[in-house]
């Protein structure tokens, strides 16, 4: 099943976002799909914002990975943002040991998510930005991958 919540614009997709980093804890992982100029990374921004990172976040689509200092009363030391999509197999994803970064105290976020899925889909939130229209998202949580959150995350769906 899945648990969804609908945004009308991009500042309510990024405070989805913020609200969503209070349930993260250290070690998790997201597999961020949805298809281009969805809202992936203002989703990611947000989440940044809540995680307590006061610097700008941008997509890493060059650079596949940029780490981000937090702040904040979860333990979640760093953000791992990563955007797999110019990576060429899935090799080159297993490469960046984003499970293992997450092990030092961090999450990270995995835009184009599904093509890292096969690698880590078992242990990582799976949450996809649907686009309905110019302005409106829905941000679909797999309940079945955020493990006992999965009451926390229909709250968030609701607020």
């Amino acid at each position: 099943m899945s648990i969804f919540r609908s945004t009308s614009n991009v500042e309510q997709t990024k405070r989805a976002g913020t609200e969503l980093a209070g349930l993260l804890l250290p070690g998790d992982i997201i597999l961020l799909t949805g298809p281009l100029g969805a809202g992936k990374t203002a989703l990611t921004q947000g989440l940044a914002v809540g995680l307590g990172v006061s610097e700008r976040v941008t997509s890493p689509t060059f650079t596949l990975v940029r780490q981000h200092q937090c702040v904040n009363s979860q333990g979640i030391e760093t953000l791992h943002h990563a955007d797999v999509y110019r990576t060429n197999s899935l090799d080159e994803i297993e490469d960046l040991t984003l499970d293992e970064l997450v092990e030092r105290g961090g999450v990270a976020v995995i835009e184009w998510g599904e093509m890292a899925a096969p690698l880590l889909g078992s242990v990582a939130w799976r949450i996809t930005i649907e686009v309905v229209d110019d302005e409106e998202r829905r941000i679909v949580v797999d309940e079945t991958s955020v493990g006992d959150r999965v009451s926390l995350v229909r709250t968030w769906a609701t607020s």
